[in-house]
């Protein structure tokens, strides 16, 4: 029945999963602090010309894989097909441009709503982490952020990691070789692909982007963009590799590399991994910066990235790298007979003492209640029977070492921390 299923393209964290979810978000969060990034919330939908003028409308974001609607203001509403035109929607919004620069921001287990064909590690509904940068214009900002995705990525354990730069250039030069491209595709555009036919004449540079073997095929010889540089843009990406080269990690530079969004300018990079099933693209992201201006702005320097969630987890199980599972319980309370009230209250009071502890609400007998507790990891249990009851204590036990006491009520969380250890 189609009540008790999720709709295609979309999945359920369970509750015996989420603290892989929970780890993983705890190491992002822990990243970008490291480097002076603070958390940005953004509503899951935006007006839809935000997306229009920033994303782009030549992209295949825009043509194909948004999810729009009217809604009863008879507005058009999107859900956000990525985080990077809401947080600078948010930046213009709330003048944080007026505010020290750089401004450091990132969102994590943000959805993103794109519709397309569930794939590997990424649904019609998925989580990024992403980070954005606004105000600075050296490299070194693009290098920081291709280093702390590589970090966080190589310390959770994906391995063979490798790190793809290029650059696209800016409104300057990048005119220059959009003629050298069209050029050069002037004559394979009946070979086209039906998409890339209409990028030949509003975009040249997607045509580079195409997924479509054919279209891969026409292009394999077009001219670089790099050959087409204006100074300053040479020197900005001569400075990033400088940057990379001083750090150590592996990295190429591949001409091809052009991403999926309209916005970036300059840098353009992608973090890639060597799967079984073929090369796997597990982060992306460069430099935007005529975002702010395009949204209406003054002119304002942005870089960033997006990382998508279940693509990393996926790529960690298929490692088979297990990530550190915690016990659902510090104590679980046991009960004998009808002393039900006295385990509750020793239950809140082990949680007011900042213990994870719970009892038996099923009506189990002890013996039940000790299964159910070693199920559920419980480092330690505590156990009121008569005589514990008549003289006002508990008995703890430590799950692995067997070691047993009896101590007051009142010293309860206080023994039973010394048993966890």
């Amino acid at each position: 029945m189609l009540l008790t299923q999720c709709p295609k393209g979309t999945r359920d964290v369970l509750p015996q999963d989420s603290y892989r979810w929970q780890y993983l978000e705890s190491k992002m969060r822990a990243a970008a602090a490291a480097a002076g990034y603070r958390e940005i919330r953004t509503p899951v939908f935006e007006h839809t010309e935000l997306f229009l003028r920033g994303v782009g409308d030549t992209t295949d974001i825009v043509q194909k894989e948004m999810y729009t609607f009217k809604d009863k203001g008879d507005r058009s509403i999107t859900l956000k097909p990525e985080g990077t035109a809401g947080a600078a929607r948010a930046f213009l919004e709330h003048n944080l441009y007026a505010d020290a620069l750089p401004c450091k921001m990132y969102y994590l287990d943000a959805p993103v709503f794109r519709y397309e064909a569930p794939q590997a590690g990424r649904l019609r509904e998925h989580h990024q982490f992403g980070l954005e940068c606004f105000g600075a214009k050296e490299a070194t900002v693009d290098a920081e952020l291709i280093l702390l995705a590589y970090r966080l990525l190589s310390g959770l354990g994906v391995s063979n990691l490798s790190v793809n730069i290029n650059s696209i250039g800016c409104p300057r030069c990048r005119p220059v070789y959009h003629a050298a491209l069209k050029g050069f595709l002037a004559g394979k555009v009946d070979s086209l692909c039906a998409d890339c036919k209409s990028r030949y004449e509003r975009n040249p540079l997607r045509v580079l982007d195409c997924k479509v073997p054919s279209c891969q095929e026409q292009v394999a010889d077009a001219p670089s963009m790099l050959d087409y540089l204006c100074d300053e843009c040479r020197a900005h990406f001569s400075q990033l590799q400088d940057c990379l080269n001083l750090s150590g990690i592996p990295y190429r530079v591949d001409s091809r590399i052009v991403r999926g969004l309209d916005y970036y300018t300059k840098t353009v990079f992608e973090l890639i991994t060597a799967t079984k099933d073929g090369n796997l693209t597990v982060c992306g992201g460069g430099r935007y910066d005529n975002l702010i201006e395009q949204l209406g702005g003054d002119p304002m320097p942005g870089v960033g990235f997006g990382m998508g969630l279940e693509r990393v987890l996926m790529l960690l199980e298929q490692e088979g790298i297990a990530l550190p599972e915690p016990p659902l319980y510090d104590v679980f309370v046991t009960y004998m007979g009808s002393h039900q009230s006295e385990a509750f209250a020793l239950v809140e009071g082990l949680r007011a003492a900042g213990l994870r502890a719970d009892m038996d609400h099923c009506g189990r007998s002890l013996k039940a209640q000790f299964k159910y507790a070693n199920k559920t990891g419980a480092a330690v249990t505590a156990t009121i029977g008569d005589e514990e009851a008549a003289n006002g204590a508990v008995r703890l036990k430590n799950m692995q070492t067997r070691e047993e006491t009896t101590v007051p009520v009142a010293d309860a969380a206080a023994e039973a921390r010394r048993l966890i250890g």
